[in-house]
């Protein structure tokens, strides 16, 4: 007699006997016992997990003799249940629906089963791989599934049930099988190979169960090969169970974390060679060292010893040491890595360059600081610039140059630059990338960049947030400051403010030529003003906020505003809906339909600010007011939150004349 593999030698025969599907067998034989069986079934899951198994013990349970009625446990010795068992009962028709997958199969079952069963109570069709079946035959099935005859039962095995047309599957009770749990199949493997009286290591039952994947019948397969690779009599080892699979040894996927950890990218390159050398496969490994990283990851979150980890006692103090290594996020990151990396070996052509970048890419990602170690560095260079700066400046003609660096150019250097910082606001974006660390390089280096709050390292009060107003209320210049400090802080504050207002007044005012203009100024006031306020009840601040720090002038038929932001901060703040609001504002104004175009790179003086500002009809911009300003402020709200500060002071430098 020819040997039969383990997979059908221990084939389940009776609903007991199905392991990890306990929610499916349960709810049949509650079925059967109470006479509520279905016409049709859909059987739906993973591969080798008992999807055909169960059809065939719900046919001999339905037609088993050893009773008048359907029985919840079929007897396993009647003509019926025997035939069922060997495949060849008159009454119990199993279809490949993968080779008889068309129109005319379907319509030649539809038609044999308009006959009554040979003996049995019920003819029985077990459709394996049904989604396979095409639309037309599904259509042609569907009426005989909707009211078949009384002796007709209908099940599908399938493992996408989302390609079953929706009208079937409404018409079928519908069975969700799940993946059989490691632990019921290191139990399994364990009671089989008590039979086989064979040995075997708990790390090898273990491995195999891994390679099963879920999946019973792949984990006996597997266990076949072993017991054939191994010597007669030999003992199964996991050593003997890895080479089969064709899988790293477990200590090189530690190795190479190790590697990882220390950033020693040649180590790691070094290690892919010698797997490479040996004849392991790139995609193999990548699949390996994804699953490693997810148990250290697991390990890391829940600890060793937490059931989310189906792996031997051996793997569980493996990936609790790397896990040791890296912090939550690092593992996270590097998970996110190689799930990437093994998806692109896939279809790519050289695998092994891309799985040594893809480890290359996780030694790198070592290297990388945590935002919030930079906000906290970033946030001592505040501290200790502005106390070096209060240290100096209570003497008698202190020098005002900040101690260090400033994250941007500090507004005390000079007499100009403190006036051009007063005059021109700060873009959002830079201000952002200024509080995290790294200063946005505007286009033109020499004007301070617009739009919202400016970020001072080495300012006079300590982390300070000065906003520039191009328009303050009935007074040329003005700044208003976010301040974190309190005391005698504050006071040394206002001591040095009061020390600055002389100088910002006693600046000289840069002359800039005035483009050529076809309207007169008060016109373009009211443009400038109309075209302001329709950007900010559009919603769409930060345009504005820039706008109004340029320079306007009306060409022909173009309304030409000259910004000092830099083409991409125009371009990401500019969108179709704004402009049309402009447009449409703009052409209302002058009566005239007009375009409007905006020259970002250009320098805006302190006398184009005031001309902007202060010299316009009622004197104040209605766009922008102290206090109120601030509290809107995006930058302003992102560091109240992130720091918890709060506005305790607003101080507006006056033009003294």
């Amino acid at each position: 007699m020819s040997y039969t593999v383990l997979a059908r030698k221990y084939r389940p025969q009776k609903f007991s006997e199905v392991i990890g599907q306990e929610h499916v067998t349960r709810t049949l034989q509650n079925a059967l016992e109470q006479g509520r069986t279905a016409h049709g079934y859909i059987f739906s899951g993973h591969r080798g997990i008992g999807k055909t198994t169960v059809a065939r013990i719900l046919a001999a349970a339905l037609n088993c003799r050893s009773s008048d009625k359907p029985v919840a446990e079929p007897c396993g010795v009647c003509e019926s249940c025997t035939e069922i068992r060997a495949g060849n009962a008159v009454d119990v028709i199993e279809i490949d629906a993968a080779t008889n997958r068309g129109i005319d199969e379907i319509r030649e079952l539809r038609e044999a089963a308009r006959y009554r069963p040979a003996r049995d109570r019920f003819k029985i069709y077990i459709l394996d791989e049904a989604h396979q079946i095409t639309d037309a035959a599904f259509n042609a099935l569907l009426k005989t599934l909707e009211e078949p005859p009384d002796h007709i039962v209908f099940m599908l095995a399938t493992t996408q049930p989302e390609d079953i047309p929706q009208t079937i599957r409404s018409r079928c009770q519908h069975f969700s099988f799940r993946a059989v749990k490691f632990d019921d199949i290191v139990g399994q493997l364990r009671d089989l190979i008590g039979r086989e009286k064979i040995e075997a290591d708990d790390d090898a039952l273990a491995l195999l169960a891994e390679a099963g994947d879920g999946s019973m019948r792949d984990a006996l397969s597997i266990l076949d090969q072993a017991i054939a690779s191994s010597s007669s009599g030999g003992k199964l080892t996991a050593d003997s169970v890895r080479n089969l699979v064709g899988a790293a040894p477990a200590h090189v996927l530690e190795q190479v974390m190790q590697a990882v950890a220390r950033g020693t990218s040649e180590e790691v390159l070094r290690q892919v060679d010698h797997l490479i050398s040996e004849g392991h496969s790139p995609t193999h490994f990548a699949r390996q060292m994804v699953r490693f990283l997810r148990n250290a990851t697991v390990a890391k979150i829940a600890g060793k010893d937490s059931s989310l980890l189906q792996i031997s006692s051996e793997e569980r103090e493996r990936v609790e040491r790397v896990a040791a290594l890296f912090g939550e996020e690092d593992l996270t990151r590097h998970l996110q890595i190689m799930l990437r990396t093994h998806g692109e070996l896939g279809y790519k052509q050289e695998q092994r360059f891309h799985l040594e970048l893809g480890l290359l890419k996780m030694a790198h990602a070592q290297r990388l600081l945590p935002i919030e170690q930079l906000l906290s560095d970033a946030a001592g260079s505040f501290d200790a610039s502005s106390s070096a700066f209060s240290n100096t400046a209570g003497g008698a003609g202190a020098s005002r140059t900040p101690a260090r660096p400033s994250i941007v150019p500090s507004p005390l250097g000079s007499a100009s630059e403190t006036r051009r910082t007063e005059t021109n606001q700060v873009s959002p974006f830079a201000a952002d990338s200024a509080r995290k660390g790294s200063p946005r390089q505007e286009s033109n280096a020499d004007s301070a960049p617009a739009g919202g709050p400016r970020m001072v390292a080495g300012g006079a009060a300590p982390a300070r947030v000065v906003m520039g107003s191009a328009a303050p209320a009935n007074i040329s210049d003005s700044a208003t400051e976010l301040r974190m400090g309190s005391g005698p802080e504050l006071q040394r504050q206002a001591q040095v403010s009061s020390q600055i207002a002389p100088q910002v007044q006693a600046a000289p005012q840069v002359s800039q030529a005035q483009p050529s203009v076809a309207v007169s100024a008060a016109p373009i006031d009211k443009l400038q003003r109309a075209v302001l306020q329709a950007l900010m009840d559009g919603n769409h601040r930060i345009l504005a906020s820039m706008l109004e720090a340029g320079e306007w002038a009306v060409e022909g038929n173009e309304v030409v505003v000259k910004v000092p932001e830099s083409q991409t901060v125009v371009d990401m703040s500019v969108g179709a809906d704004a402009r049309r609001l402009a447009i449409a504002s703009a052409s209302g104004v002058l009566g005239r339909p007009v375009k409007l175009k905006i020259v970002a790179g250009v320098t805006v003086t302190a006398a184009e600010g005031k001309r902007n500002g202060a010299e316009r009809p009622g004197g104040a911009n209605p766009l922008v007011g102290g206090r109120s300003r601030a509290e809107q402020d995006a930058v302003v709200r992102r560091l109240q939150e992130k720091f918890g500060a709060e506005i305790r002071t607003v101080i507006d430098y006056k033009d003294k004349r």
